[in-house]
């Protein structure tokens, strides 16, 4: 009874904090301070960058021919946002707070052949146009499929549409030229300064008509400052070809609202077309918990009565009779091949331990919050610098244990393995984006900046850490290793490490599968990950689930009298890479458009990325898990 109401207890518990990290979003700190105009102040636009999901290559805005400033200034961008590829400057834009600016003209372009071409293979492409207004993200309000009146957007504007007109058989390219802004704000009654909440447009294709230019003051027909109806008699959409004129025009209204500033953003994070079914998430997580607590129960209670029988042998013919993991303990603590190799992967499997829950930690905070743009990307290459300390200190202690003296170059190794193989994998994929012109690709500056922090405080650290731990005394055996190793007898079919490893990779993967649906989905199509209570949550999930699948698959290993557990515990649980690799593909192409070659080398390689760096930290949690499994339980009997 004691035990039921106390997993009854849990699970309460369990279900409660689930509930409140769902709405995570309401705890999100904003990324920038609150800022309070008063009326008639100036609110200048910036522009990002136009992105994609159909080719995932983003571009600089003025990469197309619209309207320019006269200087064009960069605004202080982060390490994250670089990688990002956002590219955020000034724009000709600027309106004036609660003012409203029926019908101005920004500019006036004649497109030559290559602007018309950009234009038009933009608009193919599905490329949207990005601006932010004082840290909002512009948005186009959208209708919902469900038909239900709740409020959704749309990241950013089309460049323009291809379609037919007046009667044309053949499809044209229209541009959206006249864009109408609406500003929300909120209103503090007392002193009469408003704070901005919300930052809509509205797209449109004009083809605008005037009598006689004049720079100074122009004066369109078909746009009239002096009436509320602001395009005049004319419907005619604006053509995107060789030589046309066009004309760029917008206009901003502002409408107070009850939304408060700390909420701004909370109708941006619900952009997601399949909202999430919160039952199925929590049905799915009650389902691997409990398959996992049934399975450490068993094998458990199982081991229990190993462990008792063992201890009650009485006579040294009883214990040759007897078969079983008792039998490989002479063997069980012997060097596994390529043991060097496996200290590397071990000390790099906690380096990213290490930036995960870190990472995971200060985005429940609210610091890594989407409004702080950029801020996930830096934190998490900062702190994978920092944690260079871990891995060296990990690494050096199993080499130690391993009776390894070439400790310099096990450091070296771990210190260069790993990222040189990302950072060979990422300098490709930046050379092919860069031969696109694509602003996704990272300067020379950046990649300088990166390999600074690889050479100049991450392998320092990860020598530091290295040292100190082969300073310590090694870790010693609970029981003593024969000099002459034992045979091992022939394995059952479902025993070979093939297809005991693929199996064991199945379990982890499930517990982070419907997570990293809406992971990729916030990744590849352009919208926001918010939902970091749950994804914690998944995470605390895959460590109990690698961990217990490895301790269970090592238990009957061992009970086979195999003794070659070192590998097959790291790689039991880092075959999940494999599933979460082959979902990647899947998911491109039932989910994504991609059609370019470029694209989706692109999205591949990083996919790529994404799972070697998974099978890392997956199979440094089931070794370690493996690990002090192995050395409990030889450590719990009684061996002559």
């Amino acid at each position: 009874m004691g035990m039921g109401s106390r997993s009854t207890r849990v699970y309460a518990l369990f279900f409660s904090l689930l509930v409140l990290f769902s709405s995570a979003k309401s705890f999100y700190l904003p990324g920038v301070a609150p800022r309070d105009f008063q009326r008639g102040d100036p609110l200048q636009v910036k522009v990002n960058k136009l992105s994609s999901t159909k080719t995932q290559l983003p571009y600089d805005h003025y990469f197309l021919k619209y309207c320019k400033p006269t200087k064009i200034v960069n605004s202080a961008e982060n390490l994250g946002e670089v990688l990002r590829g956002d590219r955020i400057e000034n724009s000709i834009y600027t309106f004036h707070m609660r003012e409203e600016q029926p019908c101005t003209v920004a500019c006036r372009v004649k497109l030559d052949a290559a602007s018309a071409k950009n234009f038009k293979e933009k608009i193919d492409d599905e490329y949207r146009v990005n601006m932010i207004l004082d840290n909002l993200p512009v948005a186009v309000l959208r209708q919902r499929r469900d038909g239900s009146q709740s409020t959704t957007y749309e990241h950013g504007f089309r460049v323009g549409f291809k379609g037919n007109y007046a009667g044309s058989k053949e499809e044209k390219y229209f541009i959206n030229n006249h864009l109408s802004f609406r500003v929300m704000y909120h209103k503090d009654p007392e002193t009469d300064s408003a704070r901005i909440v919300g930052f809509e447009v509205t797209p449109n294709s004009i083809k605008h008509e005037y009598k006689e230019w004049d720079a100074k003051n122009p004066q369109l027909t078909t746009c009239n400052k002096n009436t509320k109806n602001i395009i005049q008699g004319s419907t005619v959409p604006q053509e995107v070809d060789k030589d046309k004129e066009v004309v760029f025009t917008y206009d901003v209204s502002f409408k107070e609202s009850d939304i408060r500033w700390a909420s701004r953003w909370d109708t941006y994070l619900l952009m997601n077309d399949d909202q999430i079914h919160w039952f199925s998430i929590i049905n799915s997580v009650m389902i691997v918990l409990f398959l996992s607590g049934m399975v450490a129960m068993i094998m458990m209670r199982t081991l229990y009565r190993d462990i008792a029988n063992y201890n009650q042998l009485e006579t040294q013919d009883e214990a040759q009779e007897e078969t079983g993991w008792k039998l490989v303990h002479g063997d069980v603590f012997r060097t596994p091949i390529n043991s060097g190799l496996l200290c590397v992967y071990v000390g790099t499997g906690v380096q990213i331990f290490g930036m995960t829950l870190v990472t995971m930690i200060f985005a429940l905070l609210g610091f890594l919050s989407p409004s702080n743009r950029g801020g996930l990307m830096t934190a998490m290459v900062l702190l994978w610098v920092f944690m260079g300390l871990f891995a060296g200190y990990s690494s050096a202690r199993l080499y130690k244990m391993f009776k390894g003296t070439e400790w310099k170059r096990n450091t070296l190794k771990t210190a260069f393995m790993f990222p040189g193989i990302l950072f060979a994998i990422f300098f490709v994929l930046n050379t092919l984006i860069w031969g696109v012109k694509s602003s996704g690709a990272l300067p020379f500056g950046t990649m300088f900046a990166l390999v600074c922090l690889w050479f100049g405080i991450s392998v320092p650290l990860v020598f530091v850490g290295s040292y100190l731990g082969f300073k310590k005394p090694a870790i010693e055996d609970p029981v003593k290793t024969n000099k002459i190793p034992r045979q091992i007898p022939e394995q059952a079919w479902y025993m070979k490490p093939v297809f005991s490893i693929l199996i064991g990779g199945i379990l982890p993967f499930g517990a982070v599968f419907i997570e990293l649906f809406f992971i990729l989905t916030s990744i590849w199509l352009n919208q926001f990950y918010y939902i970091f209570g749950f994804l914690f949550i998944v995470f605390v999930i895959l460590i109990i689930t690698c961990a217990e699948i490895t301790i269970v698959l090592c238990y009957f290993q061992l009970c086979s009298e195999d003794y070659h557990w070192w590998w097959r515990a790291y790689l039991t649980s880092g075959s999940s890479a494999l599933y979460l690799f082959l979902y990647s593909i899947f998911y491109f192409f039932t989910k994504l458009e991609i059609t370019k070659v470029v694209s989706g080398i692109m999205y591949f390689g990083y996919m790529l990325i994404i799972s070697y760096a998974f099978f890392v930290l997956t199979g440094t949690i089931g070794f370690y898990a493996c690990f002090w499994f192995v050395r409990k339980i030889y450590s719990s009997v009684k061996i002559d």
